[in-house]
């Protein structure tokens, strides 16, 4: 019911009220010309895709690390006694 009544209220909600930004940055934006529009993407681009790529980086390392330590407990596991463990 709970989830109904969101997407109901996301969608009777205008699309213009999701895009709320900086004042300062619209204004800025619409009143520059054709190359300072293609500086602002273009400065966009270069804030988001860096950062992204080291977050998908930095995931796939920690899951190869991961996968290893498992494999290396797996096989210790097989040939040792369990009951010599220190915990």
């Amino acid at each position: 019911m709970a989830i109904a009544l969101v997407a109901s209220l996301m969608l009777a909600a205008p699309l213009p009220a999701f895009a709320q930004s900086c004042a300062l940055c619209y204004t800025q934006a619409a009143s520059a010309g054709a190359r300072m529009i293609d500086a602002l993407r273009s400065g966009i681009l270069i804030l988001i895709v860096p950062p992204t790529l080291m977050s998908v980086c930095m995931v796939f390392i920690v899951r190869r690390k991961s996968n290893q330590f498992r494999r290396d407990e797996d096989e210790t596991d097989d040939t040792s006694d369990h009951s010599d463990r220190e915990w």
